[in-house]
């Protein structure tokens, strides 16, 4: 009689559907995002407010946020094209982002946490800080957005996820916006925000953040890359710069910076023009609202026209909008929260828009050359909004350095006018400058077709 041997059985990995992966990735985006705006949003009032840096102080402090964005934008490429060619059992993009969220986390909250020492040694914690979080947002980052363009690679549901990780993007930025504040004072524990109480709410925030952002490795799988083979650093950058569409959508990204501004200044702004930190929530809210109105909007718009117009007319209208602002003053805080509503409506079209056309680049250059790289390709989505937050950080950083406030001063009229022109005129003219490269998108498939 013969006796059969068994082979050991090998598990099969477990099944997820696409509404599991989907939900996971936006859930996902959102932990992500609620540290993202912590750390953009917050840290130079922070630092201001509660770490006490000086006006001088604060030059140096806009220069390093500017250095490290620099760098970690051109590294983002860098990045994509190591997440191209990693293979593990795990894909290539999930491994980076399970080792990535804990030292996300832990540097968020360092950032939050300058030690009471002379101003250079808090300078200089800052700065180390911050760069190595930069570093570690990277390897989180990039490989994110590729996970969607891999795990998602039909483009109508693409484009779908797409508008719903902007959306609750913007609904985590406005529960950072909104929250924060009253956290940081609910852990003082006092009647008034200390600097322990804001260290206290970001490491809460950062946990709960990236605890969330790991669904985007336990909940989602890779598109089957096959046996491709591998390209170098050199084929992978050849192909990004043969993309002139993708190309044209980060310069004219770039040149958007300003509609960054609000985001990075905003909470210094209040301050300085009504004494009052928490009229952040109150601008927070509207441009938040702003933002998630569009971006479920967009993909209904999208289909009666082309990302390219609506880019463009969006464009214009922030830019009106801006103008008008500044026009009728900051005397009634009503009156701005309705213009920066408006605003965060162009800012949402743009955000959406942005991706959609970015992901239709891709899909064109891969038709042309054969060549798809999600990595690269998705890390210049990282790569420019760096960029554009960096040159916001470091446009408003200069009016207050030109407007001379620092805590404690006497706020003057001339100040105020100074840092409010930083938030109204130079994102408008922003806005109209960043319109030209779109004029010279063009891919064989332009975005106008959404499943929502």
């Amino acid at each position: 009689m013969t006796t059969a041997t068994l082979a050991p059985r090998t598990p099969a990995p477990r099944t997820l559907s696409p509404r599991a992966q989907r939900v996971s990735i936006v859930v996902a985006g959102f932990g992500q995002n609620i540290v993202l705006t912590t750390v953009t949003t917050f840290i130079l009032v922070y630092l201001l407010e509660y770490a006490h840096i000086s006006v001088q102080g604060l030059a140096v402090v806009t220069g390093i946020i500017t250095a490290a964005k620099l760098i970690d934008a051109v590294s983002d490429p860098v990045m994509g094209s190591l997440v191209d060619m990693t293979r593990t059992r795990w894909g290539k993009m999930r491994p980076y982002i399970l080792f990535s969220a804990v030292p996300v986390a832990v540097l968020s909250t360092l950032l939050f946490a300058i030690p009471d020492v002379s101003e250079t040694g808090k300078l200089v914690f800052f700065g180390v800080c911050y760069f190595l979080w930069g570093f570690a947002y990277t390897v989180c980052d990039v490989p994110y957005w590729g996970l969607i363009g891999s795990a998602f690679p039909d483009s109508a549901e693409r484009t779908s996820v797409i508008s719903h990780v902007r959306a609750f993007g913007a609904i985590a930025l406005g529960l950072a916006t909104l929250g924060m504040p009253w956290l940081a004072l609910a852990f003082s524990f006092s009647g008034e925000t200390t600097a322990t109480g804001w260290t206290i709410a970001v490491a809460a925030a950062s946990v709960v953040g990236m605890g969330m952002f790991l669904l985007a490795f336990f909940n989602t799988r890779e598109k089957a890359q096959g046996e491709r083979e591998r390209l170098t650093f050199a084929q992978l950058f050849g192909t990004l710069w043969k993309n002139t569409p993708l190309l044209m959508v980060l310069l004219g990204s770039i040149l958007g910076f300003g509609r960054y501004i609000v985001q990075a200044g905003g909470a210094v702004f209040v301050v300085i023009a009504y004494g009052n930190e928490g009229y952040f929530t109150l601008i927070g809210a509207a441009i938040i609202v702003g933002m998630v109105l569009s971006s479920f909007l967009t993909p209904l718009l999208l289909k009666r026209m082309s990302g390219k117009s609506l880019i463009l007319w969006s464009s214009v209208a922030g830019a009106v909008f801006y103008v008008a602002m500044y026009l009728v003053g900051f005397a009634s805080i009503i009156a701005i929260m309705v213009f920066i509503f408006l605003t965060g409506l162009t800012l949402g079209v743009f955000l959406v828009v942005q991706t959609t056309m970015l992901a239709d680049a891709v899909d064109d250059i891969e038709r042309r050359t054969g060549v798809r790289n999600d990595g690269i390709s998705f890390s210049t989505l990282t790569f420019v909004s760096k960029v554009m937050n960096a040159l916001a950080v470091l446009v408003f950083g200069a009016f207050v350095v030109v407007a001379g406030y620092q805590a404690g001063v006497t706020v003057t009229p001339q100040m105020q006018n100074t840092v409010f022109i930083a938030i109204t005129l130079v994102p408008a003219l922003s806005c109209l400058i960043s319109a030209v490269p779109f004029l010279f998108y063009k891919v064989g498939r332009p975005a106008t077709t959404l499943r929502t």
